[in-house]
């Protein structure tokens, strides 16, 4: 189950954990119920994807506390935070501190389970985002130099002549260039390069020089 998408509940009543409990399963969803936020915190590293449910109000580490530690750990998980009507400044306050959601009791079932899927689906396709800007990244390694730049070039907007004057080299040089670039990359157009440099963070972080 490490690399599973788990919904984790965590809340102090035990009634309410096993009602979720009962309702996630029944969706087909893997769930994991924690006592508390010291208790989920004290098994962080074995917490890989999925999200959390908790309650705002809880002894020792509270919701909002709760969502800080989670920032420090590095933990990127969606948080649905679960409040009574008495405690939604509480609420606002944890969307300010990361949450993604707050869900009023008494909810529906299909309110919750609603609000964990919108999260699961947010999660994944952040994972997809960043597993793409790391394979854009790992592509861009194999640029020489030269061709960093001519992509540099390209991501800032400039034309074919503009480069070549700025690098010294010819506009035809360029060209090439910028045809092993978009082979490299894997680009079916100039637009489609533009996208993948952004995504990938390569107009803004240029940390460690290129091979080549």
């Amino acid at each position: 189950m490490a690399n599973e998408a788990v919904v984790h509940v965590v809340d102090d009543d035990d009634a309410v954990r096993r009602s979720l409990s009962f309702l996630l399963a029944s969706d087909g969803l893997p769930v994991r119920l924690h006592t508390s936020a010291d208790a989920f915190l004290a098994h962080i590293d074995g917490v890989q994807e999925g999200c959390v449910v908790t309650d705002v109000r809880m002894p020792g580490t509270d919701g909002i506390a709760f969502l800080r530690r989670l920032k420090q750990e590095g933990l990127a998980l969606p948080v649905i935070v679960m409040t009574g009507h008495a405690d939604v400044p509480m609420a606002v306050e944890a969307l300010k501190q990361g949450a993604v959601d707050f869900i009023e009791k008494p909810f529906s079932d299909d309110l919750f389970l609603a609000a964990v899927r919108s999260a699961l689906a947010s999660r994944a396709a952040e994972a997809r985002e960043h597993a793409r800007a790391a394979e854009m990244r790992e592509r861009a390694e194999h640029l020489s130099e030269r061709e960093r730049e001519v992509l540099d070039g390209l991501v800032d907007g400039k034309a074919n002549k503009v480069i070549a004057f700025e690098l010294g080299i010819s506009a035809r040089t360029v060209e090439i260039y910028r045809a092993n670039v978009m082979t490299k990359m894997q680009a079916r157009s100039l637009s489609e390069l533009v996208r993948m440099a952004v995504a990938a963070g390569l107009d803004v972080d240029r940390k460690e020089p290129p091979r080549g």
